[in-house]
């Protein structure tokens, strides 16, 4: 047993030294030569970056990352989550991020709904993989085509109303659609990217202190990010000063 721990511990550290140092690792390598992420407390949130990054170029160049999700790594996980990333992005179905990034079990705290918003319950839970996971990485995503924000665009333009919750819902993307409608070019597309920028902004200027202290020590970034349905690739297009 003692053997067998030994050589599993020996595996984890070179797919972590991988990692952090760009060179692939020869065990549990896949065709990508992604491996499995340290611990999300382990990063810098330029190193987490980073690894999303390298996941979305795998994915661009149509690599597979099969031992992110094998029977191993779901085996070692069994006893708890240390994601590298929250992620907050559309609910969706062409926007599923751990394919978009190649990453697999375990690595990313994922919260998801139409429109990318953060209300109580979605900020609640990018605290909580703050606080308690020591997550060093919050992304928002924003998406191509997004049909919740193109809605909003409609109230603006149309005075367009919607059925059921489905108008609340959408209320909260109404301000990023005003302050883009005076923009340059398409007005659904500035209006995602504005949609995204608010919501940094809302992370990075007034939430809790929970996540406000980390940033202001350099322990964690909040990044805007758009996701073109067309391309693949993500655009990490609103980083933090000095990033």
């Amino acid at each position: 047993m003692n053997t067998r721990r030994q050589v599993l511990g020996g595996v984890g550290a070179l797919g972590a030294a991988a990692v952090m140092s760009g060179s692939p690792a020869v065990a549990g390598q896949d065709s990508s030569g992604l491996q499995p992420a340290p611990a999300g407390a382990d990063l810098t949130p330029r190193q987490a970056l980073d690894l999303l990054r390298q996941g979305n170029a795998a994915f661009l160049r149509g690599e597979r990352t099969s031992v992110l999700t094998s029977a191993q790594r779901r085996l070692e996980l069994a006893s708890g989550q240390k994601p590298f990333a929250a992620y907050v992005t559309c609910s969706d179905s062409r926007v599923p991020p751990e394919l978009l990034f190649g990453r697999g079990l375990g690595e990313l705290f994922i919260i998801r709904n139409a429109g990318n918003t953060v209300d109580t319950v979605a900020l609640g839970s990018v605290e909580y993989a703050v606080a308690v996971l020591q997550t060093p990485l919050v992304v928002v995503m924003g998406h191509e085509s997004c049909g919740a924000v193109k809605a909003a665009t409609e109230v603006v333009t149309d005075n367009a109303t919607f059925p059921g919750s489905i108008g609340p819902m959408i209320e909260p993307i109404i301000p990023a659609v005003l302050q883009a409608r005076d923009e340059a070019g398409d007005l659904l597309e500035n209006s995602v990217r504005s949609n995204v920028r608010r919501v940094v902004r809302q992370m990075r200027e007034h939430s809790d202190p929970i996540m406000l202290e980390p940033q202001e020590a350099g322990k964690l970034w909040v990044v805007g990010a758009y996701y073109s349905l067309g391309t693949g690739e993500v655009d990490f297009f609103d980083l933090p000063e000095g990033a």
